[in-house]
């Protein structure tokens, strides 16, 4: 008879309690859906005012109180208490589970394949990319006039600088415009691979021309007060780069070349690559002032610029990143301009020809396309290691946080909880295949690159990333077009290859008059062992014209004999396509 009544919070919200909580909360949920509705749609009712968002309003507060209020008697219930800690208890340990599997099987993945390849004496992590050092007093990318291209980011110790410095000025950087930014009326340098001299008239009208007079600049290169010839008025305009030249002339004697990029910043894809223009830039000048020489008769001149421009092109070729060496390959097309030319119009002594000889020969693009892939794979180890310390950096890696701003708070509690294992897998992914499938399509004892084990690669690289897995995220974002880079490297080495060739050919024709039957008589008087195709490893493609000339060529990617014949893109007349036809060595008719 003296029990005490039971607590409200403890009481069963059955029968009529029952009906007026779930009446309560339609009622509730009722007016929200009502008060949504109308703000929505914009009817009159919207419109009626404060007593329409006051309904709302107390909508909304009716259901939270009386969710928070079954949600606290629900609370009180010990066996409630105890069920939800034992379902959190297995939910952790699942999670925990799932994350020591993914975090182990990962590791254990790429360890298993890191110390089978290691064995076979491949390296993959980021340090094995950067190039070893060299004696600063011979390193020619330390010099003055060399280092003013890369002080302004960072010092020649490769460490950044902040702020930056402003009071370097960049003499390497030679630019062939105006200062009222007509680049759309500069003439275009290569004209080679059309078989195409360049027109020094227009270069002359170009550097002659008055700038509009709405740009508020002068014409920022020297000009004769009226017209000389084409070549004169170029030589004049490039020389107030003399001074600079010389000195980078000075420079390039050094036998040594290793920038100091901030390889140790922390992210190798922030790695600043400021030297890369400034050293296209001076070979364009360089192979603009040797084709005015050799107009001019400036013979001995002009084979030391275009030397210089060689060795400009070899400054590059320690380094592991694929953008220095397309840079590098179109450093070498500019020497090539004038090379052709001069050679059309026999203007070098066989001593001038055997010393340009000895310089091309010391390129080796077969060599190199080994070295850069497996810099790759330690550039993509570097970039891996560091996202795997701070994987919020994917949204900047990726571009998708764009600007300098700072990463959300809420990305970065997404991307820090994914598995260490996922960032193993991906890195297995692209060593493997890099390893695999992309670098024994080159052979350095043969010189050879394979068009076919080209496909093939790209072949297994479209399979194994045709559907987006944890596992290859980073391996789709971060591979490389490598199909179109082989094919590069291929066409750079054809092209040491040609004009090898084409330099004793000449060597033959001023010794006999003529140029000879077949290749075979070029060795070993004027080449110790004649160039092959890189293409197939067989012998390069020559045949004498009718005019006395000759023509030259690879078999090219397409793998087939096409008679010499080159193919130009779709809707193009001036643009080859390297992927078809063959790659040809030839002069401009007489």
């Amino acid at each position: 008879m003296d029990e005490k009544p039971k607590s409200i919070w403890k009481k069963s919200w059955t029968g009529w309690r029952g009906l007026l909580l779930g009446w309560l909360i339609l009622m509730g949920v009722l007016l929200v859906c009502f008060f949504i509705l109308v703000s929505l749609t914009g009817t009159p009712a919207a419109k009626s005012g404060d007593e329409l968002r006051l309904l709302g309003v107390i909508g909304i507060v009716v259901t939270l109180v009386f969710l928070l209020a079954a949600f606290i008697r629900w609370l009180c219930d010990l066996r409630n208490i105890k069920r939800s800690l034992f379902a959190l208890v297995c939910f952790a340990t699942l999670i925990a589970l799932f994350y020591a599997e993914e975090n182990w099987r990962g590791w254990h993945a790429w360890t298993q394949f890191k110390q089978k390849w290691e064995a076979k004496g491949e390296h993959f992590d980021y340090a094995s990319m950067i190039p070893a050092p060299v004696p600063d007093d011979q390193n020619f990318a330390l010099t003055p006039v060399v280092a003013s291209c890369y002080e302004y980011f960072f010092d020649k110790a490769g460490q950044e600088i902040r702020p930056r410095n402003t009071n370097v000025v960049d003499r390497l950087s030679m630019l062939t415009w105006r200062d009222d930014h007509s680049w759309a009326k500069v003439p275009k340098f290569e004209s080679w691979q059309l078989t195409e001299k360049i027109n020094l008239q227009v270069w002359q009208e170009y550097f002659r021309a008055t700038p509009p007079t709405d740009s508020q600049q002068t014409n920022s290169f020297p000009v004769a007060p009226s017209p000389q010839s084409a070549a004169d008025d170029v030589l004049l305009a490039l020389s107030k780069y003399d001074s600079a030249i010389e000195d980078i002339r000075e420079a390039g004697k050094l036998p040594y070349s290793r920038f100091p990029l901030t390889y140790g910043n922390g992210d190798p894809a922030a790695i600043a690559l400021p030297h890369l223009n400034a050293l296209r830039t001076c070979a364009q000048v360089l192979g603009l002032r040797s084709l005015a020489e050799l107009q001019n008769r400036q013979g001995a001149k002009a084979l030391e610029d275009i030397k210089l421009q060689l060795r400009l092109t070899e400054s590059l070729r320690t380094e592991p990143f694929l953008i220095s060496q397309y840079v590098r390959m179109a450093m070498l097309k500019l020497a090539l301009q004038p090379m052709m030319e001069s050679l059309a119009e026999n203007r070098w002594t066989d001593q001038q020809l055997s010393a340009l000889d000895q310089e091309i020969k010391k390129m080796n693009f077969v060599a190199d396309y080994k070295s850069v892939m497996r810099g790759e794979i330690g550039f993509q180890a570097g970039i891996i290691d560091y996202l795997r310390r701070q994987p919020e950096q994917f949204l900047n890696l990726s571009g998708e946080n764009s600007g300098g701003k700072s990463v959300p708070f809420s990305a970065k509690i997404i991307w820090q909880s994914i598995p260490s294992g996922w960032f193993y897998q991906n890195q297995l992914n692209l060593s493997r295949i890099t390893v695999e499938f992309y670098l024994p399509v080159a052979d350095e004892v043969k010189l050879t690159i394979s068009p076919t084990m080209t496909r093939q690669a790209d072949a297994a690289l479209k399979a194994e990333t045709r559907r987006s897995t944890p596992y290859n995220l980073l391996e789709r974002m971060l591979f490389p077009a490598l199909g179109s880079a082989v094919e590069k490297f291929a066409r750079a080495q054809a092209l040491i290859q040609l004009s090898r060739t084409a330099l004793a050919l000449e060597r033959y024709r001023l010794a006999h008059g003529e140029f000879p039957e077949s290749l075979d008589a070029l060795a070993p008087q004027f080449l110790e062992k004649i160039p092959h195709d890189v293409i197939g490893g067989g012998s390069l493609k020559y045949r004498r014209t009718n005019s006395g000339q000759f023509i030259l060529y690879s078999i090219g990617w397409n793998e087939k004999d096409d008679g010499g014949v080159e193919v130009f893109k779709k809707n193009s007349s001036s643009e080859l396509d390297a992927s078809q036809g063959d790659w040809v060595w030839r002069y401009p008719a007489k």
